[in-house]
């Protein structure tokens, strides 16, 4: 029997051969993002002559609306029509957005760069990380999602500082976005070629679900609706979603800025920037699968607290190496979050609408990017940086606290064991 006519297996194992093709693809989805990690704020401050922190943030507030309004139906759409074409269509939206950064004449330029980076990402990285659910199954789902991440944020760490280096090289147009241009023919071409349909995987987990052949699959409005407080696991899952991507919008960009501002050269700007996600990548090989043997809901406490002492050790620290120390614990904290988050949506949701409900915490998770760029800007322009710091600081560990109070442990091995 042909490799396309044999009937869908779960499990990694099985699938190894397209789930590590699929963690290589999401790596060029988290190297579109390291593009602009580094240098885009540089070029509003020392190109555009931007002084305002709430309009420098715009760029990334542009990036998270989109994103997160993307998000929504992407995982709607590849429920209905398959994964594969969604994927396709993210990468396209990508291939323009390296060369409107190179050649743009003004601010308002990168902004409109950015809505189409955000589209282009709710479309790409949903999608992979819908795909490897599919591909696992329910019992290595944390670890897939811990893989899926690890690649992404790695790749974003790698281009955040390449692109620092080559800016400080060059300098900061056009030469560090000729990667861009790379990283998406390379993704466009993997994806179009190599990358399979695993709709059907969804399929044939839902025929197995203890709910099969019940109730029809909820709505988009109920699912929505459902996740603002009723139901507990979503919410929870949810508006912590949304706060660790609040207090990585205002890291994004807001600390090249304050870093620039008390002395750090570029390159040094570029370490800092970068290890942030290099070991939010690299620690997620290890809660990723930690989730699994111990459960979600303590790792995802413990990950907001962690990263609420960090961004509190930002605004109160001086200095290039505490602040590269900070940098670490706000990695470790949002390792111990990120992945665990998605799996525990992919535990909370039935297979039949697992798309649709990855979609919309999605939704709260990068609209929290938005939210970000708005309290973050007017914070800084009003307080000062390392009050906004103070202030995104509190509402990470606070976000933690919820969770500790009101979120069900969602695996089951875990649940039943406490």
């Amino acid at each position: 029997m042909s490799a396309a006519a044999r009937p869908p297996e779960l499990g990694l194992r099985a699938n190894a051969r397209q789930f590590w093709l699929l963690v290589l693809v999401n790596a060029f989805v988290g190297a579109m993002i390291g593009l602009e990690r580094t240098v885009p704020p540089l070029i509003a401050e020392r190109e555009f002559l931007l002084t305002s922190s709430s309009l420098i943030l715009s760029f990334v507030g542009a990036f998270g609306l989109v994103k997160a309004i993307t998000n929504l139906f992407a995982g709607r759409l590849g429920d209905r029509y398959g994964r594969r074409p969604i994927l396709l269509a993210g990468w396209v939206l990508a291939l323009p957005v390296p060369l409107i950064i190179m050649l743009a004449p003004s601010w308002g330029w990168i902004i409109a760069a950015n809505l189409l980076l955000g589209a282009s990402q709710g479309l790409t990285w949903s999608t992979t990380v819908i795909m490897k659910i599919d591909l696992v199954g329910p019992h290595k789902r944390g670890l897939a999602m811990g893989l899926n991440e690890a690649a992404g944020y790695l790749a974003v760490a790698a281009s955040a500082y390449t692109t620092g280096w080559l800016a400080t090289r060059y300098g900061l147009r056009p030469e560090p976005f000729y990667l861009g241009v790379a990283f998406a023919v390379t993704g466009l071409i993997l994806s179009a070629a190599f990358v399979r349909e695993t709709l059907p995987f969804a399929q044939l987990e839902a025929q197995r679900h203890p709910k099969a052949g019940g109730e029809p699959a909820p709505t988009l409005g109920h699912i929505l609706k459902e996740g603002v407080w009723r139901n507990k696991a979503l919410a929870s899952v949810n508006q912590a979603g949304l706060v660790n991507n609040l207090n990585d919008g205002v890291a994004w960009g807001l600390l090249p800025l304050f870093f620039a501002a008390s002395g750090l050269s570029v390159t040094q700007i570029a370490l800092v920037a970068a290890t942030y996600p290099a070991v939010w990548g690299l620690a997620q090989l290890v809660t990723g699968a930690l989730s699994d043997r111990l459960g979600r809901k303590g790792l995802i406490v413990g990950g907001m607290l962690l990263q609420g002492v960090s961004l509190l050790g930002m605004a109160l620290w001086t200095g290039f190496l505490p602040w590269l120390f900070a940098s670490v614990l706000l990695g470790l904290g949002t390792a111990m979050v990120y992945p665990t988050l998605l799996a525990a949506i992919g535990d909370a949701a039935q297979p039949s609408w697992r798309g649709t409900a990855v979609g919309a915490y999605r939704l709260w998770r990068d609209g929290g990017l938005a939210v970000g760029a708005i309290i973050g800007g007017v914070a800084a322009d009003t307080l000062g940086v390392p009050a906004a710091l103070i202030i995104v600081a509190v509402l990470t560990a606070a976000s933690g606290l919820l969770v500790a109070w009101r979120m069900p442990e969602t695996h089951p091995v875990a649940s039943v064991a406490a």
